[in-house]
């Protein structure tokens, strides 16, 4: 309590956050919950409010934390931040990790509150930390968001202009700030419709949203965002920041780095803007088809070769992206130690990141990998069977990655019931890895 007073936050906000304290110590939450219900530690570790160590012993994830609860867009808390008390510890914020429950990808602190406390949302300004917002709703700005300690993504930008028409970007203006606005940007570029408008801020060395409000007040912040750099202004001085506009060879480089972007935009009046704005500023018409890296003329695979489960899914992944995007996060097949798993993550991590990618696109963002070659072999083969089943075919591969790594696991735990025995949290587990390879089929 007396840290959020001298931090400004008054018992009001304190509700309409539900913040709260961790205590300091390894068993708090664990004792207060039943630490001899192996069934309850099993799901408290599974929602990430436990965690455990090398000896196998659960312990609390949170201590000594100001608690900022994560609620759903129904209002419902489904994981947790916290900030420490003392700056000189780190890590400064920790949230959960990915759960079933939370995918941090998805979610936007504070976006329950926000609509709570507006009739008609105008405007949704994104921050970068839990603080942020709370210092921004007690000053008298309730629209304030925040990112989960990720980047803007696909899935964010579509959240906010499905709740406010017009979206503001609140960043350092450092160097790290700089790359998460262009990261926000080419989140939003594909989401640009008519109607909607995307702002850039950045603040002074030394300030944060939190600082600024507390010395400047609603009304000083809201004329900074009146000041914001809008998106098409931001596009252009961050495309062509190195680059000399005064010779052909600069204008030709920034038309290149500026068509394919300009390409995701959805037909209507902006885009046609944005492609007037780019002939304007290089002498390219921007209409003209993008020229794009495209996978060499496909062949059949010889009939003797056999791909790898992986293997079979990341060439299916390469044919139709979009399939990526049917499977649900976090993926369960991620910790299986087999070759091809961590590129194939890698693919799927792009796909999520850039929904509408094409194939040559995909090929082109993994143009320097180690893999490079092995994927534009795959891309160039012919898949059997029709395109409406590669989606079923997909699917059914995953489902057996799926029971790979459940075997994987259950493997790990007999290894160690030779070796050591296993505990009680061990035997649930067990029990239930069992039941589930049994479901499985």
């Amino acid at each position: 309590r007396d840290y959020l007073e001298r931090r400004g936050v008054g018992d009001a906000v304190r509700g309409q956050f539900a913040i709260g304290y961790a205590p300091d110590g390894f068993s708090a939450l664990k004792d207060a919950l039943g630490k001899d219900d192996a069934r309850r530690v099993a799901v408290l570790e599974k929602v990430g409010l436990l965690s455990k160590n090398d000896r196998g012993h659960s312990y609390d994830k949170f201590r000594d934390r100001v608690i900022f609860p994560i609620h759903d867009r129904r209002g419902r808390p489904i994981a947790f931040g916290g900030r420490v008390l003392d700056p000189e510890d780190s890590p400064k914020y920790l949230n959960s990790p990915e759960t079933p429950l939370f995918h941090k990808g998805r979610e936007l602190y504070g976006l329950w509150q926000v609509r709570q406390a507006n009739q008609t949302i105008e405007r949704l300004v994104v921050v970068e930390g839990y603080m942020d917002v709370v210092a921004l709703f007690q000053f008298g700005v309730p629209q304030a968001v925040a990112t989960l300690g990720t980047a803007t993504t696909p899935d964010h930008a579509e959240l906010l202009f499905r709740n406010a028409p017009d979206v503001f970007f609140c960043f350092d203006g450092d160097a790290a700030g700089r790359r998460a606005a262009t990261r926000a940007m080419e989140s939003v570029l594909p989401r640009m419709r008519d109607g909607r408008q995307a702002f850039f801020l950045f603040l002074p060395d030394g300030e944060d949203p939190d600082s600024i409000v507390r010395k400047e007040g609603a009304a000083g912040f809201d004329a900074r965002l009146a000041q914001a750099t809008p998106l098409s202004q931001f596009f252009f001085e961050e495309l062509g920041r190195d680059i000399n506009r005064g010779t052909l060879d600069g204008r030709a480089r920034l038309a290149e780095r500026a068509r394919p972007l300009l390409a995701q935009l959805p037909d209507g009046a902006f885009a046609d803007l944005m492609r007037q704005e780019l002939q304007r500023q290089t002498g390219v018409d921007a209409a003209r088809p993008v020229a794009e890296a495209r996978p060499p003329a496909r062949q059949a695979a010889p009939a003797q070769q056999r791909r790898s489960l992986v293997r079979s899914v990341i060439a299916l992944l390469l044919q139709q992206p979009s399939l990526g995007l049917q499977l649900e996060r976090p993926y369960r097949f991620a910790e299986l130690r087999l070759p091809g798993v961590p590129l194939l993550l890698e693919i799927l991590d792009v796909v999520a990141q850039r929904p509408e990618i094409s194939t040559g696109a995909l090929l082109e963002h993994f143009a320097a990998h180690e893999q490079a070659e092995a994927l534009r072999r795959l891309a160039a083969q012919v898949l059997p069977g029709e395109e409406a089943s590669w989606a079923h075919e997909l699917h059914d591969a995953v489902a057996q990655l799926e029971r790979q790594t459940v075997q994987q696991r259950i493997d790990e735990l007999q290894q160690k019931q030779r070796a050591q025995g296993l505990d009680e949290t061990d035997k649930y587990e067990m029990r239930m890895l069992l039941q589930g390879l049994a479901g499985r089929g």
